[in-house]
């Protein structure tokens, strides 16, 4: 196994980013870990034990709260009507939210506590608290529980 140790850089708090990436916010939580290649705007708050996977990109004041997955390629704008020459809306993620790879959040969406959103999916609009979500547009799957029995039995 190579030694990775030149490529981790050690964030204020206890966060850990992945080289090459580009960090423009201050406030990321403990135990937060930013994969390679991903670019984290400015003013962007993220909470506690987050895990952002390479390639990600997440625009400038999105907020995302405490144990958050974001899937590598994921994207989260700000701009919902580009250019908008600075009137931003950015997105806001609540705790314990699960994005796949490759979604897109449209500016001004807020996903709400414990919801998941499904590889290659893209959200338009707000997402009730414990639900999955897919497909573009993403459109209701199924609840969260019905989700992890899956999940657990592998399904």
């Amino acid at each position: 196994m190579s030694d990775l140790s030149g490529l981790k850089a050690d964030l204020p708090n206890g966060a850990t980013a992945w080289k090459p990436c580009y960090i423009g916010s201050e406030e990321i939580g403990s135990g937060t870990n930013i994969g390679a290649l991903s670019h984290i705007g400015r003013d962007v708050i993220i909470g506690m034990n987050c895990r952002i996977q390479g390639t990600a990109y997440v625009a400038d004041g999105c907020k995302l709260g405490n144990n958050v997955f974001i899937g590598p390629g994921a994207v989260l704008t700000n701009d919902r009507h580009p250019p908008s020459k600075g009137k931003w809306s950015p997105v806001v993620i609540e705790d314990n939210v699960v994005i796949g790879a490759n979604a897109t959040i449209v500016a001004g969406v807020i996903l709400h506590t414990g919801c998941v959103i499904a590889a290659g999916s893209v959200v338009t609009s707000d997402i009730p608290s414990k639900q999955v979500w897919a497909g573009n547009p993403a459109k209701f799957l199924m609840m969260l529980e019905e989700y992890e029995n899956r999940r657990d039995s592998n399904e």
